[in-house]
């Protein structure tokens, strides 16, 4: 597989991105039930293409990433948080989610932001030691915080100084 190149999603890839986030969905990492159809649009007024990162190998999307900020704030402009992330099944494990995470890091560098946050699930396994591996630390746990497939999983809060 290509190395991936990283860059901000453009409105043209909103179908594609829909598909992706589709085929990626998981009790792994989703607290929403699956979606069905008809689908809502990928792009809106709070997830904007402008939001997104994203790995292009090929021509194709291997992953996204979405970088917001933290609340509306004022007094918290200074935090951003990663508020999207996936990576197509047969792109894992070659390091286009270790990519995205990079890419989110520097782009928040580059709007001048001093913290990245973001909420992973607890069992999410995978992601919590490609977060930790990537500077982020455990900041906050809310214990039992969502009942998915009749089981109680904590919502784990980390984030990095920037």
């Amino acid at each position: 597989m290509p190395e991936p190149h990283i860059r901000t999603a453009r409105p043209a890839d909103e179908e594609e991105l829909a598909v992706l986030d589709r085929a990626t969905w998981s009790t792994l990492h989703a607290v929403a039930p699956r979606p069905q159809p008809p689908y809502p649009p990928f792009f809106d007024e709070r997830h904007r293409p402008d939001d997104y990162l994203v790995a292009e190998a090929g021509r194709r999307l291997l992953g996204y990433i979405r970088l917001v900020p933290a609340t509306p704030l004022p007094s918290n402009a200074h935090v951003l948080a990663v508020q999207g992330f996936a990576v197509a099944v047969e792109a894992r494990g070659r390091g286009v989610g270790r990519a995205l995470v990079r890419a989110a890091v520097a782009e928040a560098r580059r709007r001048g932001a001093r913290r990245l946050t973001l909420r992973v699930l607890g069992h999410n396994t995978p992601a919590r030691a490609l977060y930790a591996s990537e500077g982020f630390a455990v900041e906050g746990v809310l214990p039992q915080e969502f009942l998915i497939d009749g089981r109680y999983v904590d919502d784990v809060c980390m984030g990095r100084a920037l």
